[in-house]
């Protein structure tokens, strides 16, 4: 077999009152506690939640992350 490489893609959604960028560092500071050997992390979605007044309340970021599979 050739020297290929195998990775899995999660999806995981991070949230913040600050920013986009805020919300997706929470989101690869969570994942990484837990997942390792993480290699990129793609943008899928923004979006933000309103609140009564019409102002932001929450930005999230919803990423693809991809980690090497582990056969051990």
């Amino acid at each position: 077999m050739g020297d290929g490489s195998v990775y899995i893609v999660n999806e995981i959604v991070g949230t913040s009152s600050e920013s986009w960028e805020d919300a997706a560092r929470v989101a690869l500071t969570t994942a990484a506690k837990t997942l390792r050997d993480l290699r990129i992390a793609e943008v899928v979605k923004q979006d933000i939640v309103i609140d009564d007044d019409g102002a932001i309340a929450l930005y999230r970021v919803r990423l693809n992350v991809s980690f090497r599979y582990d056969k051990d």
